[in-house]
């Protein structure tokens, strides 16, 4: 009784109707810590100019985060009934029947395909991922192919290639267990126009094939994720810990309740299940779902406006140097990220982008930026705290004028 009792207090404290929706959030001060861990292991932290990227930590966590987690920590819940209530809470926000937390969007796509797979049938489950007949092939457009659709094969899923989107209902079979759509990606503004996500659905839908959605380049804003269940993707994944800024190794997975409930058999904290490894604690669970609450209350007008000032800023102070040419990119099909291309010629500015990346990176305070094809160097703007603009212009001001 006693341990049902804290979490219930906890999920119902006073402390935490304080904490939303437009807290302020937790000082600089308050929120460092004592210890300087990262000079203690000889690491220099990032000015982070690439955007949601995992290799180089993909977001700051909210501060307002650390206390609840930390609380969430203290206690002994029943994980089961912990994503239950979370996963009512998320489910409403985004408006499908059910959700769960997840081990990144990678971690929901995998037990996402699972649950096409080997649904809820125990037999099933504990043979994946040999999926010998099971139904196992997932249908892909050849467009969407990406270096993250591994984790649907990590399932035993046999990916099905379409080349001619016109020719979607003729690929699928009764071993089609899903379909899986990229909902969006850096430079997708260049993708032709072949086949609409509500056209897929008219030719899924009545063949009775699930359609899994990889929402993790769709935010923000929010409301896209409302917008995607509205059309009636059957399952859709998404991270917590990249633009929504929540924990760093935490997803959602949302849709159908049957479909949400195989996941679970299929995932963590069940023992027999490909899904084991990828395991949830309580702790990512609540921070996951306040980042969420608080995500979704967000002004992305505010947040955008923000992030073109900082863009802004750094094209004014780069485009005072002599040879410098600068550019905006344009936007993704699914979101606003601003991102500053700055170009130059290596030959008469002495200087190749490789060299100026590696000054970036090597110099104080180090700065992680990405190369532009075909030449250049490409800064985004969207996950910066306001400020980190500044040694940024003033370093390629004293690169570009060194060269």
């Amino acid at each position: 009784m006693h341990m049902l009792s804290g979490r219930r207090s906890f999920l119902t404290s006073a402390w935490f109707t304080r904490w939303l929706p437009f807290a302020a959030p937790a000082t600089a001060a308050a929120a460092k810590s004592s210890r300087a861990i990262y000079e203690e292991l000889g690491i220099r932290p990032i000015l982070n100019f690439r955007g949601t990227h995992t290799t180089i930590g993909a977001s700051k966590q909210w501060p307002d985060l650390h206390a609840a987690m930390e609380e969430a920590a203290r206690s002994f819940v029943s994980l089961d009934e912990l994503q239950d209530k979370i996963g009512e809470r998320l489910s409403k926000l985004i408006g499908t029947e059910s959700a769960i937390v997840t081990t990144g969007t990678a971690g929901a796509i995998t037990v996402g395909a699972c649950a096409c797979i080997a649904g809820s049938n125990p037999t099933y489950i504990r043979q994946i991922p040999d999926t010998t007949g099971l139904k196992n092939e997932v249908l892909c457009l050849k467009l969407h192919r990406n270096g993250y659709d591994h984790a649907v094969r990590t399932a035993g899923a046999r990916i099905i290639d379409i080349d001619n989107p016109e020719r979607l209902a003729e690929a699928i079979t009764p071993r089609t267990a899903m379909m899986y759509w990229l909902g969006g990606t850096s430079g997708d503004y260049t993708w032709p126009q072949t086949i609409s996500l509500e056209d897929v659905l008219k030719i899924t839908k009545p063949a009775g094939v699930p359609v899994l959605v990889d929402a993790a380049n769709m935010l923000p804003p929010f409301d896209n994720l409302r917008k995607l269940a509205a059309t009636g993707v059957d399952l859709i994944c998404v991270s917590g810990g990249k633009h929504m800024r929540g924990p760093q190794c935490s997803g959602i997975l949302a849709g159908r309740k049957d479909l949400v409930s195989a996941a679970r058999l299929n995932m963590s904290p069940h023992s027999d299940s490909l899904g084991r490894p990828m395991k949830v604690g309580r702790e990512e669970m609540v921070g996951l779902w306040l980042a969420a609450e608080k995500y979704s209350k967000l002004d992305f007008e505010a947040l955008d406006k923000e992030c073109l000032r900082q863009a802004e800023y750094l094209r004014d102070a780069v485009s005072k140097i002599s040879g410098i040419k600068t550019t905006m990119e344009p936007f993704d099909r699914t979101r606003k990220v601003r991102r500053l291309v700055v170009q130059w010629d290596e030959k008469a500015l002495g200087i190749t982008a490789g060299e100026a990346e590696k000054q970036l990176w090597d110099g104080t305070p180090r700065i992680a930026v990405q190369r532009h094809s075909p030449q250049g160097l490409m800064f985004t703007c969207f996950m910066n705290d306001p400020g980190d603009e500044r040694p940024a212009a003033k370093r390629l001001q004293e690169i570009f004028r060194k060269a």
